[in-house]
């Protein structure tokens, strides 16, 4: 596991600034350049750490694509990137995989208006990076066919994607947490639907969290929070919301840590005990959710294989493959102590 001195050391920063921007702390006065290292080390040392696990050799397209360039179209703007290191552990994988095969990549974020197709012009494929809109996709369809879905998995079959199974991750972790006794449950997050009408996608989390507590009789609509973005601040302020509540829910469920750390801060002002008065549970394990007091249970996604079976698909299709794959990534639940644990779990 890496630790926050690493990362420090790394950055040549204090242990103290690292902790403080792993844990969103909004009165630390420090630059954008600086902030952005931080967390983008955290990642990289998180990524290169056994945690990962050495794999295999993994054989490359068959032709040589030495010297080509790709385009990440991403569905986030630089700030909202920084402020969600999943999405930047989905880039560094791409870019990592771009790296080992010599292929340049460009970075297209997002803007208030489509980009002009010029800033693409060339490039041998892209691959869109998260949730994009009907026109963003047809528009990124109209540059270049050779495309690939990164971390958004709409029920089409027309592009290569690549994801993980999200209502499958959540019905698992509901199920261990059910099995360790927790009965009254909350959640924090986002239900939100596409609103694509040629590519539609769901927030399956939150909707698989809906379907499985209401199967048992046990979904509260008091405990059930929504924000229209998955962030440090949303979960602070539906945390306080649902705090207000007489009756609190023994666990919260978030989509993801960056809610979690934000549900943290709103329990730990309020004088609760994590998990002794409220257990939290997430998704996605960023690098801060290990340092987090205490450290947190969460659905480890694996972004950094998203983004390199990305580029990986996106080179078959240059090398001439010509049918469509869908390439579904496992998930891992992380027991930490931010709840109790099933008898048996690991």
């Amino acid at each position: 596991m890496v630790t926050i001195k690493e990362i420090a050391k790394a950055v040549g920063v204090s242990s103290a600034t690292v902790s403080r921007v792993l844990n969103y702390d909004a009165t630390l006065s420090i630059t954008e350049a600086k902030r952005q290292a931080i967390i983008e080390t955290a990642e990289a040392l998180n990524y290169l750490t056994p945690r990962n696990r050495p794999r295999p050799h993994r054989p490359q397209a068959s032709s040589d694509h030495t010297g080509a360039r790709i385009g990440i179209v991403h569905f986030l703007r630089p700030e909202d990137e920084l402020a969600d290191p999943y999405y930047i552990g989905v880039r560094m994988g791409i870019e990592a995989r771009a790296r080992a095969n010599r292929v340049e990549v460009q970075v297209i974020y997002r803007s208030t208006e489509l980009p002009p197709a010029e800033d693409l012009q060339g490039a041998a494929g892209i691959i869109a990076l998260g949730m994009h809109t009907d026109a963003e996709i047809d528009w990124v369809r109209h540059i270049n066919a050779n495309l690939v879905l990164a971390d958004f998995a709409p029920n089409i079959d027309l592009f290569d994607i690549v994801a993980c199974d999200l209502s499958f991750a959540m019905t698992r972790l509901l199920d261990q947490l059910y099995a360790a006794g927790y009965r009254r449950f909350g959640f924090l997050g986002d239900d939100r639907p596409s609103g694509n009408v040629l590519y539609p996608a769901n927030e399956e989390r939150a909707k698989t969290f809906r379907e499985w507590t209401e199967k048992r009789d046990l979904f509260n609509p008091a405990h059930y929070l929504l924000a229209e973005q998955l962030r440090f601040e949303s979960g602070y302020r539906l945390a306080c919301q649902m705090m207000a509540e007489a009756n609190l829910p023994e666990i919260v469920v978030t989509s993801n840590d960056n809610v979690a750390i934000g549900a943290y801060r709103a329990i730990q002002e309020r004088g609760l005990r994590i998990p002794t008065d409220i257990a939290v549970a997430s998704f996605n394990d960023i690098p801060a959710a290990q340092f987090l007091a205490p450290p947190l249970t969460t659905v480890r996604i694996p972004a950094e294989r998203i983004g390199e079976n990305a580029f990986d698909l996106l080179m078959e299709q240059l090398g001439g493959r010509d049918y469509v794959k869908r390439v579904t990534i496992a998930t891992e639940l992380i027991w930490r102590d931010s709840c109790r644990r099933p008898d048996g779990a690991a």
